[in-house]
Formats: C-alpha cells, structure tokens, sequence
C-alpha cells in the first residue's frame, strides 16, 4: 500500500524535476510530431510545444505547456511560464484543428503565465482570455491532461477541455500555496497549511468535478520510466477521443459549457446535506 501524502506533499512531486515533461508525453505518445512555431506576430516561445501528430492513426493537434529538465532547458523555455506570443501560437493551432475538424490534446504544466512587464505590455491577459473563448466555443474533441503543476489562468488556457484527465500528484489551483497564504495571513510560510485548505490535489478535484480522470503514479511519482503511467495515460486517451468524436459539434461545445458550469456543484450539495 502507498504511503498516504499530504496536499503540500503532493505540490512538492508535481513541481519535482524528476517528473515527465510534456516533451516526454509527446515522445511516448505520439508518432510523427512535427512542430509549428510562432504567433505569426512577435516570435516563438518555446514554453509552448505545439504541432501536428498521430495518436494511434488518428491525426490531432498536440499543445504543451513545457518546463525544462536542466537549467539551460528551463531558461530556453521560460520554467514553463507561456509569454502572449505562447498562448498566440496555441490559440493559432486550435484554430487549424477546427478548420480541419481534428482533436485537440493538451499537456498542462505550469505555475502560471509569465507576469514581466513585457508580457504585460504585448497582451499577456488578452492572448489568455482570447485562448479561453476559443477552446468554449471549439467543435473538435479537446482532452486535456494535467502532468504536474497546474497555475491559474496560464493553465486554463490550454485546459478548457471536455475530458480533463489528471495525474494522481499533480495539481490544479488558482495560484500558487504561496501566493494563496501571502495574500491570505500575509506569510507565504504558511504555504503547506494553505495547500490542505485549497484542495488542489487530483482527488480533491475529482470530487469538485473538475478532474474527470484521475492516473495512479507509483510511490515517489511518476518519472519519465514510468511505462505503466504512459500506458495508463495512453488509454484514457483513447477512450475519451473514441467517445468523444461520436458526438457532433454542437453537442461537443454544449458539453464543454456544461463541465465548466457545473463544476464544484456535487461538492456544494453534499456539504449542504451534511450540515
């Protein structure tokens, strides 16, 4: 039996330089990637992967928020913080998958968008939200899957998605612990016992109805030897994409809406039941 481990815990392997990457999803998943590049505005960020792929014979879009293994990776691609031009370049494949009718996979792992003031200055929170509105109002199937850290709007950006399928320790918050007891008891010290209260865990979020899916790891996490991870993720992918594409895309767009309206309202209701 695995070790029980607390939300602080949990933050701690999503974060672990020793996780898969979403280039080490790509690799294992997918046959034939190839990689488009640029916003078509300003430049490349390479925090963002994105491209065309095969997913057992079926051709999907790829979108990947990537954080690096070694410093030079991480600095090449930001530690994983998309810049506008990031989320320009996703928002342009997403609309070349609809023109082409073809699935939609993410790789969700970030703490959050960049927030420098160039970022700022080039539309950081209107390339996120033109990203958002254009995921809602997509009619293809989206699967998004969360590999490790999952921050605020920068993560949503990619993970308005029908099916959202969640590795078992990685997390999906409206911001960091840190930043929730900074703001909170002004003590980002503070930030494990902040973790417990914001129920960001995959299981926590399963319940709230914002994970649909949830993939065991093994005991320490996942790393990127971990085969029966990858073949766990493999098959809920294809299960979801199977189902998915049997709906039209009226009935795809609606879905999405009603995942997104609904969520947190089965937790809502049973702790009104059980005051």
């Amino acid at each position: 039996m695995k070790q029980a481990l607390t939300a602080a815990q949990r933050v701690a392997l999503a974060r672990s330089p020793g996780r898969p990457n979403a280039q080490v999803f790509v690799d294992a998943l997918f046959t034939e990637f190839f990689e488009l590049h640029g916003d078509r505005r300003f430049g490349d960020d390479g925090s963002i992967l994105g491209g065309l792929a095969f997913f057992e014979g079926r051709p999907v879009t790829v979108l990947a928020q990537r954080k690096g293994r070694t410093l030079q990776e991480n600095i090449a691609w930001n530690f994983g913080m998309p810049n506008p031009e990031g989320y320009r370049k996703a928002l342009r494949l997403m609309e070349e998958a609809q023109r082409f009718g073809r699935p939609i996979v993410t790789f969700v792992d970030t703490p959050g968008a960049y927030p420098g003031m160039g970022a700022e200055e080039r539309g950081q929170g209107e390339a996120i939200a033109r990203c958002i509105a254009a995921m809602g109002a997509l009619t293809v199937p989206v699967v998004a899957v969360v590999i490790g850290e999952g921050g605020s709007g920068g993560a949503l950006a990619l993970s308005v998605a029908n099916t959202i399928i969640m590795l078992e320790n990685a997390v999906y918050s409206v911001l960091s612990p840190e930043g929730f007891a900074s703001i909170l008891w002004k003590d980002a010290g503070r930030s494990q016992e902040a973790a417990e209260l914001m129920r960001l865990t995959a299981r926590d979020l399963l319940e709230l109805g914002v994970a649909d899916k949830v993939i065991p790891e093994p005991e320490g996490g996942a790393t990127p030897d971990s085969a029966q991870v990858f073949l766990q993720v493999r098959g809920a992918l294809a299960g979801e994409l199977e189902r998915l594409s049997r709906l039209s895309g009226r009935a795809l767009a609606q879905q999405r809406y009603e995942k997104f309206r609904r969520m947190g309202t089965a937790a809502r209701q049973k702790g009104s039941r059980n005051q």
